[in-house]
């Protein structure tokens, strides 16, 4: 990369002397010889006037004078020829001009002639009436030779050498510039793509702006990718406790069971059956978060009462509830319907979601409900277990968190409430989690839901719209 852009930097330099000095040569040129012309056509008329104002025997002085004025004046050569009434020509005329150089139909009309040649012969013709001269026109034909400025493009040679040169050092410096980083960059990404997450790329304290935001973004990279890492890991880790447990149980009553080892068969199933819901449990998350990176699941947002699904999983839950000996009470006010944009059954999944994670974590109660806050529907569910400390109040929703909080009745592996968030999002809704100050107890879930939205020609949800209800003291 530093060759090429070396190269480049050469030649667009290159280029643009070789333009500037082709553009100076031409400029140089036509303006030298248009200042030229014009003093060659002063000088020459300076010199018919006065030719022809002199007397006859001064004049014959002039005229012989002639060749000593041609090297006064600089000038290649001078003379007078005749332009006969046919527009032929008579007399010698300088060096280097010819008959068909001259506008004869101008210098009849008593107009001045001026042109030059490839060579850069200047020539300028003038028309001289002299009294004695009778039947042609005398014309007083001067030339002056000037320089090709092309011998000055040496000097240009030497700047463009110069310049040259100085953008060879000035591209080397910016190549090594531009270089140094992108290749610092490439190193990290190799190593990280081998494997090696922990490699970073050293951003320097006068780096431009654009690749330190470079190298700090693939920094970010290796960081994000080290935390994924190491979440996988302890995902790894938690799943397979998970398994490895209800597993074991399984395993160990089913063999008692088989052994006749055991005096109460039935508990032994009870306690497979148990395990085997546990399993049954963390299968059926892994596929819900599997279904949900893949975007295949389905998703039927209508306006549905956020209070009816609600209400519907409560009573779907009381058993198992009342298996784990919690109370489990609907707030005050939930029995009045509240419209909102959602998908009925992946409300109810999340519903389901929460009420799982607070029964985990309940002494005695919990306690779901429905309302508006600030003209925001919600649904929500509460625990009296202990409380969520602040700083993991915005972490409990990621994939494979397990919040430290006091030991629930059966340890998760962190995907329940990761769940519930994506699934939300997926419905315009969104979950926060609530808890007291530090040394409180209890927390609750909640799920902000997406108002009704009703264009001109859709029907109005059913009267008894949502009563905007507060949360209940009884969470």
């Amino acid at each position: 990369m530093r060759r090429r852009l070396t190269t480049a930097i050469l030649l667009l330099v290159a280029g643009t002397v070789i333009v500037t000095s082709v553009g100076s040569y031409f400029l140089i040129r036509r303006n030298t010889v248009s200042t030229s012309q014009r003093q060659l056509s002063q000088q020459a008329e300076a010199i018919s006037k006065t030719l022809s104002a002199s007397p006859i025997t001064a004049r014959k002085g002039f005229l012989r004078e002639l060749g000593v004025i041609a090297d006064a004046g600089a000038f290649s050569g001078i003379g007078v020829v005749r332009l006969a009434p046919d527009g032929s020509i008579r007399g010698q005329l300088p060096a280097g001009v010819t008959p068909g150089m001259l506008d004869v139909p101008a210098l009849r009309t008593g107009n001045q002639v001026v042109g030059h040649t490839g060579s850069l012969l200047l020539y300028s013709a003038v028309p001289t009436p002299l009294t004695e001269v009778v039947g042609a026109l005398p014309v007083l034909v001067v030339t002056r030779q000037i320089h090709n400025p092309a011998g000055g493009l040496r000097y240009f040679a030497i700047v463009a050498a110069i310049g040259l040169i100085m953008a060879a050092a000035v591209a080397a410096a910016l190549a090594r510039r531009f270089a140094r980083p992108l290749t610092a960059a490439v190193t990290a990404t190799r190593r990280i793509a081998s494997g090696d997450l922990d490699a970073r790329i050293p951003v320097a304290a006068r780096e431009d702006p654009e690749f330190a935001q470079l190298a700090e973004s693939i920094n970010a990279m290796g960081a994000n990718l080290v935390r994924a890492r190491d979440q996988e890991r302890q995902f790894l880790l938690s799943v397979s406790h998970e398994l490895r447990t209800p597993l074991t149980s399984i395993r160990g009553y089913a063999d008692a069971v088989i052994d006749g080892a055991t005096d109460d068969p039935t508990a032994a199933a009870q306690v497979i059956a148990a395990e085997a819901g546990r399993l049954e449990r963390l299968v059926r998350d892994l596929l819900d978060l599997a279904r949900l990176d893949a975007d295949r699941f389905s998703l039927d947002l209508g306006t549905i009462d956020c209070a009816d699904v609600v209400r519907q999983v409560a009573d779907g839950f009381r058993p198992r509830a009342a298996e784990l000996g919690l109370e489990l009470t609907i707030a005050p006010g939930s029995d009045v319907p509240l419209w909102v944009d959602a998908d009925p059954d992946r409300l109810g999944q999340v519903m389901a979601n929460l009420l799982e994670n607070a029964a985990s974590f309940a002494d005695h109660r919990v306690v779901v409900g429905v309302g508006t806050t600030s003209g925001r529907p919600a649904a929500w569910v509460a625990d009296d277990g202990p409380g969520i400390p602040t700083d993991q109040l915005a972490q409990v929703f990621e994939r494979h968190f397990i919040s430290d909080r006091t030991t629930g009745r059966w340890t998760g592996s962190g995907l329940g409430l990761a769940i519930v968030s994506e699934l939300a999002t997926a419905m315009g809704a969104s979950v926060q989690a609530e808890s007291p100050a530090a040394g409180g107890r209890g927390t609750r879930m909640v799920v902000w839901l997406r108002p009704p939205h009703r264009g001109a020609d859709d029907p109005a949800p059913p009267a008894g719209g949502p009563v905007s209800t507060e949360r209940s003291d009884d969470a």
